[in-house]
């Protein structure tokens, strides 16, 4: 069931960067709406403009002009404590290269969304293996990240995005460190994620994963050139 508004909102996002005297468009006037429950991919060569309109979705960053739309709310004019808020509450983030902890194991890497929160120890814990079984890690998750094949750091990651319950998960590159079959059940985790209800923002080079999503955004030059 898709909701009355789109769940991510841009209109006429420009995010210009200047690198001494040159004015870098990493991008250029994007207007954009992704629906609740969509599976979108976000496509391009590398310098296109994705990871740049992924750090703006997930409020990492603010457009240099236009305006953004979180599930409803008006991202404009939101001091860093309140975009902070936004993006715990409603955003999971997933990284080709994990981002885990090293020195912590599997259930205290997911858990660590929920300690800045602010739960119990007792509700992280639970919290932390409820999230690892829906990955299927359960039983991994007193192992440390080097104990780990990349797959399985890869559903740690994804475990740790989901432990908050957010309505949107945003994917950068997140089967790019992964052999070709152990992404394609990665691929597979984030379709099963979607079909609960999840809006999954993909962003992708690989053309064979993004044909995957139900909807294809093909970037370039930090524009739009084509929908699908």
């Amino acid at each position: 069931m898709h909701s009355p508004f789109p769940v991510i909102l841009l209109s006429h996002v420009r995010r210009y960067y200047l690198v001494g005297e040159y004015c870098v468009k990493a991008l250029d006037d994007v207007s954009l709406a992704i629906e609740k429950g969509s599976f979108t991919a976000i496509m391009g060569p590398s310098g296109s403009g994705k990871s740049t309109l992924m750090n703006l979705i997930g409020c990492l960053d603010t457009p240099t002009t236009g305006h953004i739309m979180i599930d409803g709310k008006a991202t404009k004019g939101m001091k860093d404590t309140e975009l902070a808020s936004l993006r715990n509450k409603k955003v999971g983030f997933i990284f080709q290269q994990f981002n885990l902890l090293g020195k912590m194991n599997a259930l205290k890497n997911v858990e660590t969304p929920l300690m800045y929160a602010g739960y119990s120890p007792k509700m992280r814990k639970e919290m932390a293996v409820q999230a690892l079984e829906k990955v299927g890690l359960v039983d991994r998750m007193y192992h440390r990240p080097n104990e780990l094949s990349g797959g399985q750091k890869q559903r740690v990651a994804i475990a740790r995005a989901l432990v908050g319950n957010p309505s949107i998960l945003l994917a950068d590159e997140p089967t790019g460190a992964l052999d070709t079959h152990t992404g394609a059940q990665i691929m597979e985790l984030f379709q099963q994620l979607n079909s609960e209800g999840r809006t999954v923002v993909f962003v992708t080079h690989d053309q064979a994963l993004g044909f995957q999503c139900q909807r294809q955004i093909h970037l370039r030059d930090g524009k739009i050139v084509e929908e699908a």
